[in-house]
């Protein structure tokens, strides 16, 4: 017992010893550095606001700047005053979802001799292979021109896939390619409404369209999914569209003009978000786009929590990856304006890409509790509370039916910070294999609703490794230890937070969050 005491009193002698000198300068700095992203991140959310203020006021100056016109049949010429549009669907073993996203495109109302759907099957399981190309037989025989495409490997992997279905003879007859992924399921009316934008100004390369989430109520998880989605289109893409017309391509449920992709350079594979990237490279040639927020096109967020690590891990790896690559031919761009440049590598990527997860992980859930141990430093208001306050609430704007799960929202952002600062970190420096890493998003279709007189899906039992998350676990125990820690000895009651704050990791660690599927 005595030896005990005596390692305990050590510890304590040596922590007051090194704390002064080292911990306390060290963590001064961290503050300070935080802070300073905070206000970044702070102005960023605050400049966007006004500008969507200013777009709702300003509503019927802003939807002329582009020329919209029905295209309508010529009575000499018929259809051949339609553009040929290609409407590209790649997928991967995509069961549960395949048939609704084909249906979807070959419902989509465009003269038939004018469109060709392509389905780019990249699946290696052979029985959803034959399942897809049988699919596209059956469409085939109801006069639907449309091509069912296979390659020998999954080089590239969607940026792959897409790159070989250009590259087919048939399509050099086509202007403009629509793009869905496999679980988006357009109205039939998407391409009369998106083609004559294209059509009419010659300066557009891309129209790009909202999602509209089937499965949003589907469980907590995919409610804070549709917060952050929403506050993304109707915010972020419509100010980018308004003020710079540029933003980033969303992967899916867009129209390009085959010209502006081609003289970018095509799709390209270097990183995992080739949709950014090839965005990026076609705003660089002097293209414009425009977001259209009132078409909404139909898809499923992922409702499994190892579903939704893995696509924020690329979202959030790539886009760091990209701007590390990108950030030297931005900046010697001549074609657009200085304004433009810094637009681009300023708030689209540095502050939304990187700062954004960085300050959210970094500060909230590991320095400021850490500031609790060393009562020196001190965090003001302005920063511990007021800003992190008001950027929640700005995010709220985008989704006011769920103004009530705001609380929930910043804890379930917080312990998914932990995964985009450690993808940032993998994309920055390129560490590790997991920079290229790319995990098709699982989607459960139908899978997961229970049909009449069937039996609900019980949830598998646990297992070390699938259903236990690690790292949650072990940030949530830091962070509940600075909780006590506070609680006993702290004068900021940051413990409430610390202890909300750690169960939201415990639940997410434990795998308690999201929906229970078969073989996730």
């Amino acid at each position: 017992m005595e030896g005990l005491i005596t390692s305990y009193g050590l510890m304590g002698t040596m922590w007051e010893q090194v704390r002064a000198p080292l911990i306390v300068p060290f963590m001064k700095i961290m503050v300070t550095m935080c802070l300073a992203m905070s206000i970044m991140l702070f102005v960023e959310r605050v400049y966007m606001g006004l500008v969507i203020v200013v777009v709702k006021l300003m509503r019927y100056k802003l939807d002329k700047r582009y020329k919209w016109e029905a295209i309508k049949e010529d009575l000499e010429t018929g259809n051949s005053v339609f553009p040929m549009v290609l409407v590209q669907i790649p997928m991967y073993n995509e069961k549960e979802v395949y048939q609704l996203s084909i249906g979807a495109a070959c419902g989509l109302s465009w003269p038939s001799d004018r469109v060709i759907i392509q389905v780019l099957d990249d699946s290696t399981d052979p029985i959803i292979k034959d399942l897809v190309e049988l699919e596209c037989k059956r469409w085939a025989g109801k006069g639907i021109n449309i091509k069912y495409e296979i390659r020998d490997n999954r080089n590239g992997y969607k940026a792959g896939a897409l790159k070989q279905g250009m590259k087919h003879s048939y399509v050099k007859q086509c202007e403009f390619v629509a793009i869905f992924d496999a679980d988006f399921q357009p109205d039939p009316d998407f391409l009369w409404r998106t083609i004559p934008f294209l059509a009419h100004n010659p300066e557009l390369a891309l129209v790009q369209a909202r999602w509209k989430f089937v499965n949003s109520d589907e469980c907590l998880m995919t409610r804070m999914q549709e917060m952050s989605l929403d506050y993304h289109f109707t915010v972020e893409q419509e100010a980018g569209s308004a003020t710079h017309a540029f933003f980033g391509f969303n992967g899916t449920a867009g129209v390009w003009r085959i010209s502006a992709l081609n003289e970018a350079g095509g799709w390209k594979d270097r990183t995992t978000v080739e949709d950014m990237d090839l965005a990026v490279r076609v705003s660089l040639k002097g293209w414009k786009f425009v977001y259209v927020g009132d078409l909404k096109v139909k898809n499923e967020l992922p409702s499994t929590f190892k579903a939704y690590r893995y696509q924020q891990h690329r979202w959030s790896c790539g886009p760091a990856n990209l701007f590390k690559k990108m950030i030297i031919e931005i900046a010697r761009n001549k074609k657009v304006t200085l304004w433009k440049k810094f637009y681009v590598i300023y708030s689209f990527f540095f502050v939304r890409k990187i700062v954004a997860h960085l300050v959210t992980f970094i500060f909230y859930c590991v320095v400021l509790p850490a500031t609790v141990l060393v009562p020196e430093v001190q965090v003001p208001k302005w920063g511990a509370i007021y800003i992190p306050s008001i950027v929640s609430l700005l995010n709220a704007v985008g989704t006011p039916r769920s103004f009530h799960l705001l609380v929930f929202w910043i804890l379930f952002e917080n312990v998914m910070s932990l995964h985009r600062t450690k993808g940032t970190f993998i994309g920055l420096f390129e560490a590790g294999t997991r920079v290229n890493e790319w995990v098709v998003t699982k989607k459960l279709g139908e899978a997961m609703k229970v049909k009449p007189g069937s039996k609900a899906t019980k949830k598998p039992p646990i297992q070390i490794g699938e259903s236990v998350y690690m790292l949650e676990i072990f940030v949530g125990i830091y962070l509940f230890l600075c909780g006590c820690y506070d609680f006993s000895f702290g004068k900021n009651h940051y413990y409430i937070y610390l202890f909300l704050q750690s169960m939201a990791f415990f639940i997410a660690g434990f795998g308690y969050i999201g929906v229970f599927a078969p073989n996730s």
